[in-house]
């Protein structure tokens, strides 16, 4: 590194040291603050309603999936456009059956999210997660 001469001429060199400190301070928070991309399926969740009068029990469905990705309707195993069937069949009736949704913990994410999505269009309001219990150890 050179500092000049004595006789008052200007430093030929410049100390880049700093620079490239400040340089990757900055890269450094730039990664940080980046978000996290996370896909997600919007569902509208049944919010805790006061409880009416008239008690109505309607039939409740049952969309599970095990560990291998099978889905299930009430016990039997379906296909997806299976299930999109049952599920415009139960939206036809007067009064729409609540559907509980249980998925297994080891199941792949993209099979429940394509159940979900299914859910989703079918415009199912009465929405049941079952065996939430089962994700406490994680």
């Amino acid at each position: 590194m050179s500092m000049g001469s004595d006789d008052g001429e200007p430093m030929m060199e410049m100390n880049t040291t700093p620079l490239i400190d400040v340089m990757l301070v900055l890269l450094i928070m730039f990664i940080i603050t980046i978000p996290i991309q996370t896909h997600a399926v919007k569902i509208d969740l049944p919010q805790s309603a006061p409880p009416s009068d008239n008690v109505v029990d309607p039939v409740k469905n049952k969309v599970a999936i095990d560990a291998g990705g099978v889905i299930s309707w009430n016990g039997a195993p379906i296909d997806l456009l299976t299930l999109r069937q049952y599920l415009q069949q139960s939206l036809r009736l007067p009064v729409e059956p609540e559907l509980q949704f249980q998925p297994n913990a080891q199941t792949r994410y993209v099979v429940v999210d394509e159940v979900l999505a299914e859910i989703k269009r079918a415009g199912v309001t009465k929405l049941g997660f079952v065996g939430n219990e089962q994700y406490s150890a994680f």
